[in-house]
């Protein structure tokens, strides 16, 4: 096996370990599998892209899920640095709805305005941080 052939194989695999990693992000914040859809980017009807990754399989090649995945991580990562004791508040955020939002839900935000959303809820945090 060339060296670049097992480059790939690893990034195939980093990339399958990341697809579980956010499937279980996605578990514990108890979105509907539209929500989780819709925060990956992928169709509602793609119940089949969730399933695969769920299994591990390696997540979307695009760069658009790259980083949807990256930023659904770093909100996953300031809801736990702002809420260190309370891991259920950290998990419910992104479905409460939230006045700085509009009295929309984080989830609500991210499938309205797509991408920009996910990027809103991000800064928001991001800025209750102090980033």
């Amino acid at each position: 096996m060339s060296a670049l052939e097992d480059k790939g194989i690893r990034a195939s695999e980093d990339r399958g370990a990341l697809a579980r990693m956010v499937m279980t992000l996605l578990d514990h914040w108890k979105l509907s599998t539209e929500d989780q859809a819709a925060l990956l980017g992928i169709a509602a009807s793609n119940r089949a892209a969730l399933a695969r990754y769920r299994r591990g399989e390696p997540i979307g090649s695009s760069r658009d899920q790259y980083e949807r995945v990256g930023h659904l991580l770093g909100i996953h990562k300031n809801l736990r640095l702002l809420f260190p004791q309370n891991r259920d508040l950290a998990y419910r955020w992104m479905s409460t709805r939230n006045r700085a939002f509009d009295n929309l839900s984080p989830v609500d935000v991210i499938r309205e305005w797509g991408f920009a959303g996910l990027l809103m809820v991000r800064a928001y945090l991001d800025r209750a941080r102090g980033q």
